[in-house]
């Protein structure tokens, strides 16, 4: 008679019972929790001892104007060591979520101009990023799973599908913090190829915009002024980003009108 319910409710107690599998994964998750945290805690620390020597503020306007002339002669006598040691910085600060990277980019525009201080700054933000995501994933991904199951199944069922256009969307669109969309798809199964690559692309137009600013500095200093952060909210540079974000949903919005 329990058999006919079973089997009349569509499910078999296989179904709804927890396997082998699922034990065994829930063990090791917890076993290895610790040695997983090990990346995580590092990259803590290394926040940690950044902040409490004041180095976000270090890299600020005030220091690129102080030691501009200093910094350029370095960069000229030690130019290919300049190169290796602003995308090593600005990888570790990207890692730490170091609240630099603005000034970072101007600097990287300073050193370097706009085209290839642009292009060491997306190398380096990509490989900082990448490593704070291979570390959280590492770390949380499988507890997350285990304690939040159902919902989180669902979360990354929707997202893996369009993981690629999200991603591009949530860089692109200047309202989300950069170490949040760093960690979040840590969580939701998105594969290394596809989160470096949607980041590579999706930071690319803002990086140039403040690598700009950067080129143009000694004349701003110059002149006694500052360079306008906020000029990523201008209407000449958040209409265009709002298109590539619109051109970036148009696969999912496909795929929901033909899957209907």
């Amino acid at each position: 008679m329990n058999e006919d319910r079973t089997e009349l409710s569509g499910e078999s107690a296989s179904d709804t019972a927890p396997t082998a599998v699922d034990f065994a994964v829930r063990e090791e998750a917890q076993k290895s929790s610790p040695r997983r945290l090990m990346p995580v805690l590092l990259l803590a620390v290394g926040l940690g001892a950044a902040l409490a020597f004041d180095l976000h503020h270090f890299l600020g306007f005030e220091s690129l104007s102080e030691n501009r002339n200093a910094i350029l002669s370095w960069k000229h006598d030690n130019y290919s060591l300049s190169i290796t040691v602003f995308i090593v910085a600005y990888g570790i600060a990207t890692a730490i979520s170091l609240p630099a990277a603005i000034w970072m980019t101007i600097a990287g525009g300073f050193m370097f101009g706009t085209v290839k201080g642009g292009i060491l700054v997306l190398v380096g933000a990509t490989l900082g990023a990448t490593v704070i995501f291979l570390a959280a994933r590492y770390a949380f991904a499988d507890y997350f799973h285990v304690k939040c199951s159902g919902a989180v199944q669902k979360l990354e069922a929707g997202f893996k599908e369009n993981a690629f256009s999200y991603l591009l969307v949530l860089r692109l669109v200047p309202l989300f913090p950069f170490w949040l969309v760093n960690l979040v798809p840590a969580f939701l199964g998105v594969s290394t190829p596809i989160y470096v690559v949607s980041t590579l692309l999706g930071i690319m137009p803002g990086t140039f915009v403040y690598a700009s600013l950067g080129n143009g500095l000694g004349m701003i200093v110059d002149k006694g002024g500052m360079p306008d952060l906020a000029i990523i909210w201008s209407p000449q540079i958040l209409l265009p980003l709002l298109g590539l974000s619109v051109l970036a949903m148009i696969p999912v919005i496909y795929r929901r009108f033909t899957s209907t």
